[in-house]
């Protein structure tokens, strides 16, 4: 199974992440398919470049994009992420307390 996944690079105490795509059991820091972008979190703005056309025909393959990557991906304006997100326990645990009142 192919997953759309970060993968760590950088020095110590300065990540930086590559968005590829890779098999499910591979090791997180090994041979991947193709890198579709990169993250770089610690820069002031933060920098995201994620050729979204890439994902959407790496999705149409098969693959499935972590809860991470769908997030990023979805605030650079992809569509259709949210079914790859889970919601959160307090959005969970409010939900359930409103169906039990």
């Amino acid at each position: 199974m192919l997953v759309i996944r970060l993968q760590r690079t950088g020095r110590r105490n300065l990540p930086a992440y590559r968005v590829v795509v890779a098999e499910k059991a591979r090791a997180v820091k090994k041979k991947f398919i193709e890198s579709v972008g990169h993250y770089l979190p610690t820069q002031n703005p933060k920098v995201l470049e994620v050729n979204l056309e890439r994902v959407q025909h790496w999705i149409s393959q098969g693959a499935k994009p972590s809860e991470t990557v769908a997030s990023l991906c979805k605030s650079l304006g992809a569509k259709d992420m949210e079914k790859y997100m889970s919601k959160g326990k307090r959005q969970l645990k409010k939900k359930k307390e409103d169906q039990e009142s």
